[in-house]
């Protein structure tokens, strides 16, 4: 998403260096990968084609931050959580609503 960025923090040995990628148009997003010792940050479009890519030694990067665009002044992120109950089958299925028992109710023993 545009506004996405990255900053990279690296061990130059004299000290620490920023490194900053930025989905700087619509429809790209910014992709971290780590393979082989190498932590790969690029931006890519909406097709997958990389456009600026950072690769940097693992063992020599301190921090890697991860800063998502906000969509307005105002918003944050807002998540929510469905459970569907009976999906599960075997180990872990949830308890029906209609066998719990409610509180204060005699027939349920508390």
């Amino acid at each position: 998403m545009k506004g996405d960025r990255v900053e990279v923090v690296v061990d130059t040995g004299h000290g620490t260096q920023t490194f900053e990628i930025v989905a700087t148009r619509a429809g790209r997003r910014i992709e971290i990968t780590s393979a082989r010792g190498v932590i790969e940050v690029s931006e890519v479009t909406r097709t997958g084609t990389p456009i600026r890519t950072g690769r940097f030694m693992a063992n020599r990067v301190v921090a890697l931050v991860e800063h998502p665009a906000q969509e307005a002044a105002e918003a944050g992120v807002e998540v929510e959580t469905r459970r569907r109950l009976g999906a599960g089958r075997g180990r872990g299925r949830p308890t029906p609503v209609a066998q719990l028992p409610l509180l204060g109710d005699e027939a349920g023993g508390s």
